[in-house]
């Protein structure tokens, strides 16, 4: 080799330019909050649709008519982006204050629904969990549901849990919560009790609270499933049928283990490509609930297995950059409220998706923002708006909005833009205060003096205590 020739630079493999790619999406700013905002409108955009196509045989029926209950759900649609917008332009400060207001209001509901006459509910199920405001209906628990992972996010963010005591930040939150959960129980929504456990569960492993408390919730949440397994009833029937379907025999199909039977052959007709939207035979009154806590049957039946990998893909996604918002974000309540508003909905969508599929038992609770509903879509819809906010007020995004100005998106809607949190104010000493230390000599005391014999510090260790 000559001393003119120069050596050719490597090309990139696919992985690196993969890797390049990735940490590229990962520095830009922005993105989470682009992100978020596709997924939610490309899964509510999934639902409408599939609203339209399941609810045809009900709607015609029920009301006289083949589009009124999908148009009935175009405006709790509406309502729930206008719920949506109200998220992303509230301040997390003023969030914060009216979170214990929302938990008020939440506990009150979940009594009155116990009360004979304003609570209504399913009678075959025993279950007491709507109230009915005209042709509008309310169920509490999806409100109490998003009302328990604010408030931990409020009251147990900049906290430690130091003792099991009841004034304990953390117990304290433990007992509300304990209360609520109850309220549910005795609505007899169990697949709503189990969802709303699950994210007082995982608000208190966010906070950091010690692993006795999850720990006991845990083995209190097994006790009651053997006892509901061995109590007899319908809720034991559906915990016989998940056995069975777990070894592929149902062996009473046109009873207890009818509704799974038919969705597995909804998901078996779609194949891989889908029947086409529109076509589905499961939802002419062979699949129960085709519109509401069966409706992923109806989207892998006219959709196909690409249909129904997508909306699992889109969930995986929202739970990704939900959590990562929430490392992201400029404070422990953000980051607290993020993390439990992406696990309630996630969690409660693969809840209804593995008893769809025959890995869970049935619990009845509905797919978020994809289910046809009433106030709980307009719920989760403005919750979803809430997670938005919060990754708006990333740090890197404000920088780029003060620098470059707010995306179309919020100059089309009017949203402000997002303010940092002000720093808390320094508390003035008093006249016969103890003056401030020199930070130098803070932590040279806290850290120990230098052992070298120069007492020199080293560049790196003060880089890392500065």
């Amino acid at each position: 080799m000559t001393a003119t020739s120069q050596q050719r630079p490597r090309s990139k493999s696919f992985g690196d330019r993969v890797r390049e790619l990735r940490e590229r999406a990962r520095q830009e700013a922005g993105l989470d909050y682009q992100l978020l905002r596709f997924i939610i409108f490309f899964l509510v955009g999934i639902g409408v649709l599939m609203v339209f196509s399941s609810s045809m045989a009900t709607s015609l029926t029920e009301d006289g008519g083949v589009w009124n209950q999908a148009l009935r759900q175009c405006v709790m649609v509406f309502l729930g982006l206008v719920a949506f917008w109200f998220g992303l332009k509230v301040s997390p400060h003023t969030l914060r204050k009216c979170v214990p207001w929302i938990v008020g209001l939440s506990i009150i509901l979940l009594i009155a629904v116990l009360i004979p006459g304003v609570g209504t509910g399913r009678e075959e199920v025993g279950s007491q969990s709507w109230i009915y405001l005209g042709p509008f209906s309310l169920q509490p628990s999806e409100l109490a549901r998003v009302a328990v992972g604010m408030f931990g996010a409020t009251v147990l963010a900049d906290k430690e849990h130091k003792s099991m005591k009841v004034t304990d930040p953390f117990m304290m939150y433990s007992l509300i919560a304990g209360v609520m959960f109850l309220l549910i129980v005795f609505q007899g929504d169990l697949g709503m009790a189990l969802s709303f456990a699950l994210v007082v569960v995982f608000t208190l492993i966010f906070a950091g609270v010690d692993w006795r408390v999850p720990a006991t919730i845990g083995v209190a949440a097994v006790c009651g499933l053997l006892f509901i397994f061995l109590s007899g009833g319908f809720r034991s029937n559906r915990f016989h049928t998940y056995f069975d379907a777990l070894v592929g025999n149902i062996s009473d199909t046109q009873g207890t283990g009818f509704q799974s039977y038919q969705g597995f052959l909804s998901l078996a007709d779609g194949g891989f490509w889908g029947v086409g939207i529109g076509q589905s035979r499961a939802k002419w009154f062979y699949l129960p609930e085709a519109k509401n806590d069966f409706i992923f049957a109806i989207v892998g039946e006219e959709l196909g297995w690409w249909g129904g990998a997508l909306v699992i893909v889109l969930f995986a996604a929202l739970g990704y950059v939900g959590l990562r918002t929430a490392m992201r974000a400029q404070n422990q309540f953000q980051s607290l409220l993020a993390a439990t508003l992406t696990i309630g909905v996630v969690t409660q969508a693969f809840v209804n998706i593995g008893y769809v599929i025959g890995l869970l038992p049935v619990t009845g609770i509905q797919l978020p923002m994809i289910s046809a509903g009433g106030t709980a879509a307009i719920i989760t819809i403005g919750s979803m708006g809430i997670l938005c906010n919060v990754a708006r007020h990333e740090p890197m995004q404000i920088s780029a909005m003060q620098n470059f100005g707010r995306p179309l998106f919020d100059r089309l809607f009017f949203i402000g833009e997002p303010q940092p949190v002000p720093k808390p104010k320094k508390k003035q000493q008093g006249r016969h205060a103890r003056p401030q230390e020199p930070r130098s000599r803070v932590r040279e005391e806290r850290f120990g003096r230098p052992v070298t014999g120069s007492g020199r510090r080293y560049p790196r260790a003060e880089r890392r205590y500065r």
